[in-house]
């Protein structure tokens, strides 16, 4: 027969062992990122841009897929989400593939309802970024709101050290 107080450890270890399989696999996601974003070619400002052609873009990130270097871009077109996935060597297309359900659409209604509050683009925030801590690198883009005002968080890396920075956006 369990206790309240069994139960409220058990609850307590499952949250332990969720969270730390969480850590472990972020830890491993920042390590690819350290060896794989020095091969791209092309800056996060130029994936934003050729990513143009499917609508306004609306975040940006570098990630490590299966040990590959992915340069991923949402969009928001028309009351529609896509996510365009640009080629880190050459800056071109790869595909776009819309985005219509789960965690990615509820992503793309949240940064598209940040972004339509912004009166920058968020290129300009990545060079803002970038200029204001010289020698590291965007790696990802995200808008958000913060106290009614739409803010970028943009992650940086330089070598193995990961910086997340806010950017105004009004």
């Amino acid at each position: 027969m369990f206790s309240k107080m069994h139960l409220v450890l058990l609850i307590a270890v499952a949250v332990w062992v969720g969270s730390s399989a969480v850590c472990a696999e972020e830890h491993e996601d920042r390590q690819a990122l350290v060896k794989l974003v020095p091969a791209a070619k092309i800056t996060l400002q130029q994936g934003l841009t050729a990513s143009e052609a499917h609508g306004q873009a609306i975040s940006a990130k570098y990630e490590a897929d299966e040990g590959k270097l992915e340069l991923s871009v949402y969009t928001s077109q028309a009351g529609a989400f896509s996510e365009v996935e640009v080629d880190y060597p050459t800056g071109k297309v790869a595909k776009a593939e819309p985005i219509t359900e789960g965690e990615d659409l509820a992503a793309a209604k949240a940064q598209v309802t940040a972004m339509a509050k912004a009166k920058k683009p968020l290129t300009a925030a990545v060079e803002k970024a970038e200029h204001d801590f010289a020698g590291y690198r965007a790696i990802s883009v995200t808008p958000k709101l913060q106290n009614g005002h739409s803010v970028a968080v943009v992650a940086l890396l330089k070598g193995m050290e990961f910086k997340s920075v806010p950017e105004a956006l009004d």
